[in-house]
C-alpha cells in the first residue's frame, strides 16, 4: 500500500444508478461503470467507488466500511450516520418517492385498522414493522425479493412499496391505503470520515459540486446588450436568482446585462427582450451554480 489518502464512496446499484452517475458527471466527475463490475472507475485518484444497493449502504457507512454513500432517506432511519446533504433528484422526477400501503382495488381493506391479522409483503421489513407498531397494528410482515406489486392478492393481502409516479401500482390494479413516508436521496458519511480532516474536506468539496450541479439543472444564463434608455425596461422584464449584473460597455450609453433564468422561460423572454430594445442576446446552458 502506498499510504495515499482515499475516500471510499458507495454509489447506488439499481434504479438510481444512472441518475447518480449522470449527476456526478454534471458535477465534474466522470464515472464509468463496467457491465460486470461492481467497482466503477472515477477520474479522481483520491476516490474509490463501489456499487451497492441503497438498502445496504447506510449499514456499511455506519460501520465505517464506506466513508460516503448515496442512498435514500428511507434507508438511513435509525442508522448512526452523518447526513451530509439532501440531493433532490430521483430516477425519473425531481420529487420525493413515497412508501405506501397498497391493496387490490377490490380489497375490503379501507383503513389501517383493517390490516390487523393480514399478511403484508415488502422489501422494507424493518420500516414496515416499525410503522405498524407505532400504529398499533398486528399484522404479519414478510420480505419480498422484488416485484412486490404482483404479490396481491394471491400471496399477500397488502403490500408496502415505494412509488414515484404511481404508474406501477395503477398498472397492477392497486390503490393506496396510506402513505408511510416520503423519501429523497441523501448523501451520508460515516462519523469516522467526518472526524478525519482530510476526508471531511474532500466530502465538503464534493458536496458543494453536487449541489451546484443540481441547482444548475433547468437554468440558463442570458446575456444581452442594451442602450441606457431601454435598460430599466429590460431589467424589469428579467427574473433572476439575484439582481441582474449590469456593466457599462466601451461604447457610450450601452450596457451589458447578464442574468440566470429558468430555461423554460427563455422562449418567452427573448422575443419580449428584443421588443424592448435588447440586442446581441445569447443563451448559455449552465452546469453548476454555487450559492
Amino acid at each position: 500500500m502506498s499510504g495515499k489518502q482515499v475516500l471510499s464512496l458507495g454509489l447506488p446499484k439499481g434504479s438510481l444508478q444512472s441518475a447518480t452517475v449522470d449527476l456526478f458527471g454534471k458535477a465534474g466527475f466522470t464515472v464509468t461503470v463496467g457491465s460486470r463490475s461492481y467497482f466503477p472507475s472515477i477520474d479522481d485518484h483520491e476516490i474509490e467507488c463501489m456499487l451497492i444497493r441503497p438498502q445496504e449502504a447506510s449499514r456499511y457507512v455506519e460501520k465505517g466500511l464506506l466513508d460516503l454513500a448515496v442512498t435514500g432517506f428511507d434507508w438511513i432511519l435509525g442508522r448512526d450516520v452523518v447526513e451530509v446533504a439532501e440531493l433532490e433528484y430521483s430516477k425519473q422526477l425531481r420529487r420525493p418517492v413515497r412508501w405506501v400501503v397498497a391493496v387490490p382495488e377490490d380489497s375490503p381493506i379501507r383503513t389501517l385498522a383493517d390490516l390487523n391479522g393480514k399478511r403484508i409483503a415488502t422489501e422494507a421489513v424493518e420500516l414496515t414493522e416499525k410503522f405498524l407498531a407505532e400504529e398499533g397494528i398486528d399484522a404479519e410482515v414478510e420480505f419480498s425479493w422484488g416485484a412486490t406489486e404482483v404479490k396481491c392478492p394471491q400471496l399477500a393481502d397488502a403490500i408496502v412499496d415505494v412509488t414515484e409516479t404511481g404508474s406501477s401500482l395503477r398498472a397492477n390494479h392497486l390503490r393506496v391505503v396510506h402513505e408511510i413516508l416520503q423519501s429523497t436521496t441523501r448523501l451520508i458519511a460515516s462519523r469516522a470520515a467526518m472526524a478525519d480532516d482530510w476526508k471531511r474536506g474532500k466530502i465538503e468539496a464534493l458536496t458543494m459540486l453536487l449541489r451546484a450541479a443540481l441547482l444548475a439543472e433547468g437554468k440558463s444564463q442570458l446575456m444581452l446588450n442594451v442602450e441606457f434608455e431601454n435598460l430599466a425596461a429590460v431589467e424589469d422584464e428579467l427574473p433572476s436568482l439575484k439582481s441582474p449584473t449590469v456593466s457599462p460597455l466601451r461604447q457610450k450609453g450601452w450596457f451589458a446585462v447578464s442574468t440566470i433564468v429558468n430555461s423554460a422561460q427563455v422562449r418567452y423572454l427573448i422575443p419580449r427582450l428584443k421588443a424592448l430594445g435588447a440586442e446581441d442576446i445569447i443563451e448559455l446552458p449552465l452546469r453548476k451554480v454555487v450559492e
